[in-house]
């Protein structure tokens, strides 16, 4: 089985850079793992949906949270203009840098994603992922941080490839009610190239 987060320069799909107000976030795609969730970002982000919103949600040693233009985390809808169901593959995890679908339970993606910004794993948690059946090369990779907690609960369609210290960054902000930044984080624009 190929896992394309351990290697990103061999994935095939489309790339985004998102343009913020901290610097540039590079990310690739995995149209093969999440084809529907892909295909909603792109189209989102060619329609210039995302340009200009916030990232409303940023919770250091965790992830940045952005795609709701109501800027509340309540708000944004799909491409399609309901919600959409989950895809979850056995080959892409919520290891550190992981581009995510955020949601409000099961098959409610619409427009929110976040990006896995943890750097360390609690004491314990590879025994638990090793014994839970996890693939010796994922256990690994998540020596680096990650969310496993969120692993086949929320849609991983991408991950960064340059960039994470502009995501590191970005995660410092210092933040008020509801986990939302002082002074707006701005996603300006997010470009596709295929």
């Amino acid at each position: 089985m190929a896992y394309p987060q351990l290697d990103l320069s061999q994935v095939k799909g489309p790339k985004a850079t998102i343009k913020t107000n901290y610097g540039d976030i590079q990310v690739q795609l995995f149209p093969e793992q999440a084809p529907k969730s892909v295909e909603n970002f792109v189209g989102l982000a060619k329609k210039g949906y995302y340009d200009g919103i916030i990232f409303h949600r940023i919770i250091p040693d965790f992830m940045i949270q952005g795609g709701d233009p109501t800027g509340t985390g309540a708000g944004g809808e799909s491409l399609w203009g309901n919600q959409f169901e989950d895809e979850f593959s056995p080959e892409v995890f919520n290891i550190r840098g992981a581009l995510s679908m955020a949601n409000a339970g099961p098959n409610t993606n619409g427009s929110q994603f976040f990006i896995v910004q943890n750097h360390h794993l609690q004491d314990g948690m590879a025994d638990q992922m090793t014994q839970a059946g996890y693939p010796k090369e994922i256990v690994s990779a998540y020596g680096q941080g990650g969310t496993p907690w969120l692993d086949f609960r929320h849609t991983v369609f991408g991950a960064v490839s340059d960039g994470m210290d502009i995501v590191d960054t970005i995660a410092t902000v210092k933040t008020g009610m509801q986990d939302k930044p002082v002074k707006d984080v701005v996603i300006e624009t997010i470009t596709i190239t295929d």
